[in-house]
């Protein structure tokens, strides 16, 4: 089984350790895990902001980047429903203006072989309990494109729940946007800022030492809202629970 990691730019730029821990985790699991260097942004921004024919280039290049592997692997919600649900979408409308040039035999290809972390280890590897040990208490925030486009369900909580010495609190209102949204928090800060407050004091209050997220970017955005209000409590990625053992913390 052939294996690409997708770092996804927030990742790369700001949370190469969360990368590290994919690695490690699925190394752990006997996966050998291939980096593909031609990988660059999946385009997602562009996109969202209205820049589709912007974005066609990215996702030609995500495909070739990514082509002949099994899976593609990424600790991040958000870009693998980018993937998944934009690039077909993507794909047909170029095909449809007449512009497509194989834009849509290529995404068809490589979309439904691109899965979120927790996906992969649930799914396709069939395991919860990764060998993990991390003895705090968590909450677990469920990101917006996690929760609602890819559907993760109780695929991370099971993981959460494995873990040797964590003890998972349920998180009120976890349903509900943290206010991030990519390009949503800068169009709409004063929106954004509020909505990340009602989260950050929500986590606060279940007593929790770190919450958890599946994509850096909503946890970014909550850790430093926790940390304007003074709060101590951190944003953790669930890969770096995960990857965490007692004979090397991560």
């Amino acid at each position: 089984m052939r294996v690409a990691l997708f770092i996804t730019c927030v990742n790369d730029a700001l949370y190469p350790r969360t990368g590290r821990a994919v690695v490690a985790l699925l190394e752990r699991l006997g996966v050998r895990v291939e980096f593909p260097e031609e990988q660059s942004c999946c385009g997602q921004p562009q996109y969202n902001t209205g820049y589709r024919h912007e974005t066609e280039p990215l996702a030609r290049r995500f495909a070739r980047a990514f082509d002949g592997y099994d899976h593609v692997v990424t600790p991040s919600g958000s870009c693998a429903a980018m993937v998944r649900e934009n690039y077909p979408r993507l794909g047909a409308r170029a095909a449809a203006e007449g512009r497509g040039n194989g834009l849509a035999e290529a995404v068809a290809a490589v979309a439904p072989r691109t899965l979120e972390l927790t996906e992969f280890l649930v799914d396709v590897l069939g395991v919860t309990d990764v060998g993990a040990y991390y003895p705090h208490t968590v909450t677990y925030h469920p990101t917006c494109h996690g929760l609602r486009a890819l559907r993760l369900g109780d695929r991370p909580r099971r993981l959460l729940r494995a873990v040797r010495g964590l003890e998972l609190v349920e998180l009120p209102g976890a349903e509900e946007c943290c206010g991030f949204g990519g390009t949503f928090a800068v169009k709409n800060a004063a929106v954004s800022a509020a909505m990340g407050a009602d989260k950050a004091r929500s986590i606060t209050g279940t007593g929790a030492a770190a919450v958890c997220t599946v994509d850096n970017s909503c946890g970014t955005h909550i850790g430093g809202t926790l940390s304007r209000l003074g709060s101590a409590v951190r944003a953790v990625h669930l890969a770096e629970i995960l990857a965490s053992t007692e004979e090397r913390p991560w």
